[in-house]
């Protein structure tokens, strides 16, 4: 599918999808639980039907009614009759669940086989190899030379202490914190080098929501989860997801438009938050309204860097990588340097997200530097402080590559919206935003985007 967007003014309300880093966790441990348990307001994404889709060979039962936040989806848990997968798991597009379930299969006797599509098998798994093998796991990656699945896994796995950089990812540690529920003694775990730590809290509120015992030190080196512990079923409302409500808010920041976000979490359990902060620091208005669960941007005349020391704003992005994409498009529309550092971690998700962002804005005309863990765009704002048309703003129109990978179709839809009049962008593979924000561009185009299939 290809979507052509273009300059457009936005209004009114909107209401973003159930979060999916939720919505994944809440499956997986209703899996593992004695019971049958009800996820209210899931996400309907690509991962999470993967997700569902692969219980049953570990022996849960799911079913999935309703649409929407009148959603409800069961799961018959597996409980203490829960066993090795039947079956190859194929995890589809999901990181997530394939670093999570991973770690929960090497608790089972026997080998378990993942793979999934070719992004997947494209993206690092050879630090859960190095990882289970410390808690005496025999793994295996099928293709010589390679660090990607397919993955072979025999266990069990034994209580120990896991040390690992936890660089590459939060997920496969999030993966060992949820099998821990399953070894006897427990596990703990040593990060060298911890990133995407937001999402570490996550997985310690959902497992101590059962009951689990979790430990995290403050500075998230240290990480101690007891073990056995027996999950009883539960009834869970899952949360709207942030990194949705990135794309909404960006679009209306960079145009200038005054729109409602309803629905907005403000539990505090994810990382993707802080853009509110990082756009308020460039002159965004943006209220939010932590009671009622809205987010509410006023119209700004323009961004820029000018009151920020040093004059650039720098982003340390490890803490929410999923926001680089949104926050590089905003940056080319603000005045000044924007520095988003601390990104390595940005390379190793669906795509290499600081190289195919970098060369997809310059050929649109921004002014992008790339290096091994940040990305600086020296941007510019469309008007100049007087509002007059600024003359070194270069955005222009062009037809682009989704890579299929979902944020960055999301992200240059919403750059689009800011561009001159009478330049466009075209996104080819445009639906891979199925992944984490189904019929995404239906939804923004209630509050104006425009967008069409061409």
């Amino acid at each position: 599918m290809k979507i052509a967007a273009k300059k457009s003014t936005l209004s009114g309300r909107i209401m973003v999808p159930a979060s999916k880093s939720h919505t994944i966790r809440a499956l997986l441990l209703a899996a593992m639980a004695e019971g049958t348990s009800h996820i209210k307001n899931p996400l309907k994404s690509a991962d999470c039907l993967s997700t569902g889709k692969v219980l049953p060979l570990i022996g849960a039962e799911v079913s999935m009614e309703g649409e929407g936040t009148e959603s409800v989806w069961t799961v018959k848990g597996a409980g203490k009759n829960m066993h090795l997968p039947e079956d190859v798991v194929n995890v589809g597009d999901s990181g997530s669940l394939l670093y999570f379930l991973s770690a929960i299969a090497s608790t089972f006797e026997g080998w378990s086989v993942f793979t999934g599509d070719e992004s997947i098998r494209r993206r690092p798994v050879h630090h859960v190899a190095e990882a289970l093998s410390q808690l005496g796991a025999e793994c295996h990656i099928t293709r010589p030379g390679e660090k990607s699945c397919p993955l072979l896994i025999k266990g069990p796995v034994s209580s120990g202490k896991v040390v690992t950089a936890g660089e590459v990812s939060s997920q496969y540690i999030s993966g060992l914190m949820m099998a821990a529920l399953r070894v006897s003694g427990g596990i703990e775990i040593e990060l060298t080098n911890p990133k995407e730590t937001p999402y570490l809290t996550m997985t310690q509120k959902w497992l101590e929501e059962t009951g689990a015992s979790v430990y995290i030190s403050p500075d998230f080196k240290k990480i101690k989860v007891d073990g056995v512990h027996e999950i009883k079923a539960f009834d869970k409302t899952v949360p709207s997801d942030w990194e949705a409500v990135a794309f909404p808010l960006v679009a209306a920041v960079i145009t200038g438009s005054s729109i409602v976000i309803e629905g907005v979490d403000s539990s505090g359990t994810q990382g993707d938050d802080a853009v509110v902060a990082v756009l308020e620091s460039l002159g965004a208005k943006i209220d939010w309204n932590k009671e009622d669960g809205t987010l509410t941007v006023h119209k700004a005349s323009r961004l820029s860097t000018e009151k920020l020391p040093g004059g650039e704003l720098r982003v340390k992005i490890s803490p929410f990588p999923d926001a680089i994409c949104a926050l590089a498009v905003a940056a080319c529309f603000t005045e000044g340097r924007v520095v988003i550092e601390d990104a390595a971690v940005c390379r190793r998700k669906e795509t290499d997200r600081i190289k195919v962002m970098t060369s997809i804005l310059r050929s649109l005309g921004a002014d992008v530097e790339e290096g091994e863990d940040f990305m600086i765009i020296n941007g510019h704002s469309p008007y100049l402080s007087d509002g007059s048309v600024n003359p070194e703003f270069k955005l222009h129109g062009g037809n682009v590559e989704s890579h299929d990978d979902h944020r960055i179709a999301m992200s240059l839809a919403c750059l689009a919206l800011a561009l001159p009049e009478g330049e466009e962008i075209v996104i080819n593979n445009a639906e891979c935003c199925a992944v984490s924000f189904p019929d995404f561009y239906n939804v923004m185009n209630k509050i104006g985007t425009g967008f069409k299939e061409v």
